[in-house]
C-alpha cells in the first residue's frame, strides 16, 4: 500500500489516546486503517507486556508512514512499447507514550497563584517605601 494511502488513517491517529484511536481506525473507510489497526493493537500489547504500562494512559506519540522499497514490472502496451507498474509499499514507525497524572498539573497550579501574590506584596511594600523616603526629604 502507498505511503500517500496510509497517511490518511495515520494523521486522524496522531497524538489521540489508544482507545479514541482505535475506534476512530475501526469507523474509517480507508483500507489502510487495517494496517494501522493491527499496529496499534500490538504496539499496546507490547507495552503492556514487557514495560508494564497501563492502556489506559498510552497514547499516540509519534506515528509516520514513509516510504519502502518499490517493486517495479512491466506491462505491455501497443507497438511493443511497455509502462512501468510501480508496487509501492510503506515502513510505518509509531511510538506510544504514557500520559502524565493530572494531580501533578493542579499543583503546579496552585504553586503559580502563590508566587504571583508574592510578588504583589513585595512590589506593594517597595512602592510604600519609596514614598515615605521622598516625603522625609521634602521635610
Amino acid at each position: 500500500m502507498s505511503p500517500r494511502k496510509v497517511r490518511l488513517a495515520v494523521d486522524v491517529i496522531r497524538g489521540l489516546g489508544v482507545a479514541e484511536a482505535e475506534t476512530r481506525l475501526s469507523v474509517m473507510k480507508q483500507l489502510s486503517a487495517e494496517p494501522v489497526k493491527k499496529l496499534l493493537k500490538s504496539a499496546v500489547a507490547n507495552a503492556e507486556h514487557n514495560f508494564k504500562l497501563s492502556s489506559e494512559a498510552l497514547y499516540v506519540k509519534t506515528i509516520t508512514a514513509d516510504g519502502g522499497p518499490v517493486a517495479k514490472r512491466w506491462t505491455p502496451k501497443a507497438f511493443g512499447r511497455a509502462t512501468p507498474i510501480r508496487h509501492r509499499t510503506t515502513h510505518i514507525s509509531l511510538t506510544l507514550s504514557e500520559r502524565e497524572v493530572k494531580e501533578e498539573v493542579a499543583d503546579k497550579k496552585t504553586t503559580k497563584k502563590k508566587t504571583s501574590s508574592a510578588k504583589k506584596s513585595a512590589a506593594k511594600q517597595v512602592s510604600t517605601a519609596a514614598v515615605s523616603k521622598d516625603e522625609g526629604s521634602k521635610q
